[in-house]
C-alpha cells in the first residue's frame, strides 16, 4: 500500500501529513507515509486533477481533498482502499 500526502507545505498540509502518520502507526502498518510538498506537492496534484490541497491518496487514487479530517476518518479511508 502506498499512502501520500499531498500539498503545497502550508501548515494544513504539514497537518495532514502529521496526523496521517499517526493514523498508520495506531492502525499497525508497517508503510511509510510519503510527503510530497512544494512544487513536487503541487506537480502531483495537477498530475491527479485536484484542485485544492492538501490531499490524500492511496494506491494512486485520492481519497479526500481540502481539509484535514480527524485521525478516525483517516484510518477509515485508509481502511477502504484496502
Amino acid at each position: 500500500m502506498k499512502i501520500q500526502v499531498l500539498g503545497s507545505g502550508c501548515p494544513t498540509c504539514k497537518k495532514l501529513y502529521e496526523i496521517t502518520q499517526k493514523a498508520v502507526e495506531e492502525m499497525g502498518l508497517k508503510e511509510k507515509v510519503e510527503y510530497l510538498s512544494g512544487s513536487e506537492g503541487m506537480q502531483a496534484l495537477i498530475e491527479k486533477g485536484v484542485m485544492s490541497s492538501p490531499a490524500l491518496a492511496v494506491d494512486g487514487k485520492v481519497v479526500m481533498t481540502g481539509f484535514t479530517p480527524d485521525i478516525e476518518k483517516i484510518k477509515k479511508f485508509i481502511k477502504s482502499t484496502k
